[in-house]
């Protein structure tokens, strides 16, 4: 049975007296110009082609907006000579003889092996970021030529969780030198990381050895081992694999050290000098053996690997 109505509020709506007015639409001041006139301006149908929302990219130094188009064009670097971010992907298409490269499968770890949780579950960081970047973890890799040599290259994603060093990355490191030295061929590596992952624990902190160890075997195959350090690299990562490469490259204008700048002043309690541990300033001081504009990078590392093999297979004859 049916419950009435308590009061207006819960009544059902009553049919509208035979002497009410029809209803007319208000369109505005749009409404007294033709149709033909009113669809130039009016908004476009759901699902029709709109002028996309990231046209326009922010130069992070000026604040000034750059045509995204014209920042693709020059490899993502701006205008006032910012080494911008950049993906896996686009890494891998900038590197490879013509963009062409095999992208290879990282090894899977557990997940979660401490069981960590802060303000939000390890699992869930890890979901999020999955989501975000569309990929598994932090390392990505591929084989391809470079300048014509046979090279797999690895690439750390900043995007994904600061590019941090964990299982997952240590397990991708190791993965990339087995395979360079199977195929017997030349590894480079592109760093970028905020440091290791704090969700692992000692976990993370013992892939420093275990990518230092696999290193090792680069080595006693001879096998050349490139790095190039991107902004930022820092952390347990510029502590092992990022400075123990035979050729150090880096971009300009790069971030590259252990602890950062506000640490350290608050350490030793003076002002750190200008440009500190900035790739420029870290090649006056040695560390780093040559500071290359992305665009360079190809050619320079084809002609480093060159001569590299070129030793190794005068070696072998």
């Amino acid at each position: 049975m049916a419950r009435p109505p308590k009061d207006k509020t819960d009544a059902p709506a009553q049919p509208a007296p035979a002497t009410a007015k029809p209803h007319r639409e208000r369109g505005g001041w749009l409404a007294r110009f033709a149709p033909g006139v009113r669809n130039l301006v009016a908004k476009p149908a759901p699902g029709a082609r709109e002028t996309p929302e990231n046209l326009w990219v922010k130069d992070p130094d000026t604040g000034e907006m750059i045509y995204r188009p014209d920042l693709e064009a020059a490899w993502w670097v701006t205008p006032g000579g910012r080494h911008m971010r950049i993906r896996p992907k686009l890494r891998f298409a900038y590197t490879f003889d013509d963009g062409a490269y095999k992208a290879l499968p990282t090894p899977t770890v557990p997940e979660d092996p401490l069981g960590f949780v802060d303000d939000r579950a390890y699992v869930e960081r890890l979901k999020s970021a999955r989501h975000a970047t569309q990929e598994p973890d932090a390392m990505a890799l591929g084989v391809g030529k470079i300048g014509g040599v046979a090279t797999v290259v690895l690439v750390q994603d900043f995007a994904f969780m600061g590019g941090s060093l964990g299982m997952a990355a240590g397990e991708g490191f190791i993965c990339a030198a087995e395979t360079a030295v199977k195929r017997g061929c030349p590894l480079v590596v592109f760093t970028a990381a905020g440091g290791a992952r704090m969700q692992e624990g000692a976990l993370s902190l013992m892939q420093m050895a275990r990518t230092t160890l696999a290193i090792q075997e680069l080595k006693k195959a001879r096998l050349p081992y490139i790095v190039v350090l991107t902004d930022p690299t820092t952390g347990g990562v510029t502590a092992s694999y990022a400075m123990l490469g035979d050729v150090h490259l880096a971009e300009p204008g790069a971030m590259i050290g252990f602890a950062g700048p506000r640490v350290i002043e608050e350490t030793i309690r003076e002002v750190l000098p200008p440009g500190f541990q900035r790739s420029e300033y870290l090649l006056e001081k040695g560390m780093v053996d040559r500071v290359t504009p992305r665009k360079e990078l190809p050619e320079v590392l084809g002609s480093i690997l060159q001569t590299l093999m070129m030793g190794r297979r005068s070696v072998a004859a």
